[in-house]
C-alpha cells in the first residue's frame, strides 16, 4: 500500500482522533507554533468524560488548566506564558525545570514514556514525509517515545532540512486543521520602555560585543529578540541557537549571517524552530539548504556546543543579582517564564574557546507607575537561578555594559550597580554594600 492510501485511510474527524485519548494517559501537545489546535480543541471537549489526563504543553496558547477541567487535565508545563502563567502561580498546573537537554537525560526525565504525541505537520511529500513546518522543537524526540502518534494536518506548514519530519508510517492518524482555530501566540506586547531599551541594548551589543566570526546563540527576551535588526554591519556570523529570531532570514540573504566559520554544521543556520514568521518570510526558508530544524536534544546538547570556537550565548533576564546570578524563571519567588536552553547556552559559550556569555535586559521595569529595578541586591527567597554568577560574562543595559569575568565581588557590585537604572542605582548600591559588608 503506497503512502497516499495510508493517509487516506488514516484521515479522521478532528473529534474521532480526540476520541483515541483515554483516561490517565500522559499525552504531549507541540509547543508554541507547533500546537495544533483544532486538536487541543478537540481534546479539551471531552473534559466532562476524561479524568487523569497528563498534559505536557510547553509555553502553551491553549488554555488546559481551568477549574472546570481539572478533573480531565492536568497540566504539566517547563515554559510558563501569560495563557497559564496565574494558572501555575495558583497550583493549578506544575512547573517542570528543565536545562540538560542531552537525549538520554530527557527521555529519563520524561519517562521514557508518551501515550499520545499530537504534532501539526503538512501534508505528505511525495514520499510520505510530513514536515513540522518552523517549530520543530523537541517534537521529534517526544515521538520516538510516544506510542501514537497523531498529526494535525495544516497544508500552510513549510518544509526545511534537518530531523525536522515524520512518516505517514509511523502515524496513527491524522485530523486536518481548521483554519478558524487558530490562535495568536502568547507573546505579550512590548512597552515603550523596552522599545527604547531594545535600541541601546542592540547597538551596545553588536558594536561592542559581538565580533565579525562569531557564531551566535540568540534567546528570545524582551531585547534580545529584536537583536538581528542591530547586525547588518557585521560578516561572517554564524547561527547555532534554540530559536531562530526574526531578521535572520534577512541577514542570510546579505550574506552577513553565512556560517563560514562554524565548527559545527559550517554554512547552515541551526535551530530548532524559528519565531513566529509572517507567511512570506517562511516561504522563503522552505526547502533553503542554509536552515537547518533540529530536535532540542541536538540545538541544546552541551556536549555538541563546546565544540563551537568564538560562542556567544546572548539570553535574557527578568532580574539579576550584583553577583551576576541570573533568574529568567521567576519573579518575587513565583514562576513566571522558563528557562529553556538558556543553562546549557551559558555554560557552552563560557567554555568556548573565545567565547562570550552575555546577558541583556532593560535595567529596570515600570508597573502601575511604579519603576522596579531589575538589577537588585539580592534575589528574592524562593528564586530559581537560571544562570550561576560563575557562568556570566557581561550583563548589557541600557545603561551600558557591566564585566564580570574575573572580577571579584566588590568590583561584581560596582559593575552592576553602574548598569542599573540612575533613579534606582543609590538604594541598589546601599543595600548591596550593606549585605556583602564591602
Amino acid at each position: 500500500m503506497d503512502w497516499k492510501n495510508k493517509y487516506a485511510d488514516k484521515l479522521v474527524p478532528a473529534e474521532e482522533a480526540a476520541g483515541r485519548v483515554k483516561s490517565g494517559e500522559r499525552v504531549w501537545f507541540g509547543m508554541f507554533t507547533s500546537n495544533p489546535e483544532t486538536l487541543s480543541k478537540a481534546v479539551y471537549a471531552r473534559k466532562d468524560e476524561l479524568r487523569d489526563v497528563e498534559v505536557h504543553h510547553y509555553v502553551s496558547p491553549f488554555v488546559w488548566a481551568k477549574p472546570e477541567a481539572s478533573e480531565a487535565f492536568k497540566l504539566v508545563t517547563a515554559f510558563t506564558t501569560p495563557a497559564d502563567r496565574q494558572q501555575v502561580q495558583a497550583g493549578m498546573a506544575d512547573y517542570l525545570p528543565m536545562g540538560n537537554f542531552r537525549e538520554s537525560w530527557v527521555k529519563e526525565a520524561l519517562g521514557y514514556h508518551f501515550d499520545v504525541a499530537f504534532v501539526k505537520t503538512s501534508p505528505p511529500d511525495a514520499n510520505g514525509y510530513m514536515s513540522l513546518g518552523t517549530a520543530l522543537w523537541a517534537n521529534r524526540t517526544v515521538m520516538d517515545v510516544s506510542d501514537r502518534i497523531i498529526c494535525e494536518v495544516d497544508e500552510r506548514l513549510v518544509r526545511t532540512y534537518g530531523e525536522n519530519w515524520v512518516h505517514i508510517s509511523e502515524v496513527d492518524c491524522l485530523a486536518e486543521h481548521n483554519p478558524a482555530d487558530d490562535l495568536e501566540p502568547p507573546i505579550p506586547p512590548r512597552s515603550q520602555e523596552v522599545i527604547d531599551a531594545t535600541e541601546v541594548v542592540g547597538t551596545l551589543l553588536s558594536s561592542e560585543l559581538i565580533r565579525d566570526g562569531d557564531t551566535l546563540q540568540i534567546g528570545i527576551g524582551d531585547v534580545t529578540s529584536a537583536l538581528a535588526l542591530y547586525l547588518g554591519e557585521k560578516r561572517d556570523l554564524g547561527i547555532q541557537t534554540e530559536l531562530i529570531p526574526g531578521g535572520i532570514v534577512d541577514l542570510v540573504e546579505k550574506g552577513v549571517v553565512n556560517g563560514r566559520k562554524k565548527q559545527v554544521a559550517p554554512g547552515k543556520v541551526v535551530g530548532s524552530a524559528f519565531a513566529v514568521l509572517p507567511p512570506e518570510e517562511a516561504a522563503r526558508v522552505n526547502m533553503d539548504p542554509h536552515y537547518e530544524l533540529w530536535d532540542f536534544c541536538h540545538t541544546d546538547d552541551l556536549r555538541t556546543l563546546v565544540r563551537e570556537e568564538n560562542f556567544v550565548a546572548i539570553n535574557n533576564a527578568l532580574q539579576v543579582d550584583v553577583t551576576g546570578q541570573v533568574t529568567a524563571e521567576t519573579l518575587g519567588g513565583r514562576v513566571y517564564s522558563g528557562p529553556g536552553g538558556q543553562t546549557v547556552f551559558a555554560v557552552a559559550s563560557s567554555y568556548s574557546e573565545g567565547g562570550r556569555s552575555i546577558i541583556a535586559l532593560p535595567s529596570s521595569s515600570t508597573v502601575d507607575g511604579t519603576r522596579h529595578s531589575r538589577i537588585v541586591p539580592e534575589l528574592d527567597a524562593g528564586t530559581m537561578v537560571t544562570v550561576p554568577r560563575t557562568f556570566v560574562d557581561y550583563v548589557v543595559t541600557e545603561q551600558g555594559i557591566a564585566t564580570l569575568r574575573g572580577k571579584t565581588i566588590r568590583q561584581r557590585i560596582d559593575e552592576l550597580t553602574s548598569v542599573a537604572h540612575p533613579d534606582c542605582r543609590a538604594d541598589v548600591r546601599a543595600r548591596a554594600q550593606a549585605m556583602y559588608n564591602v
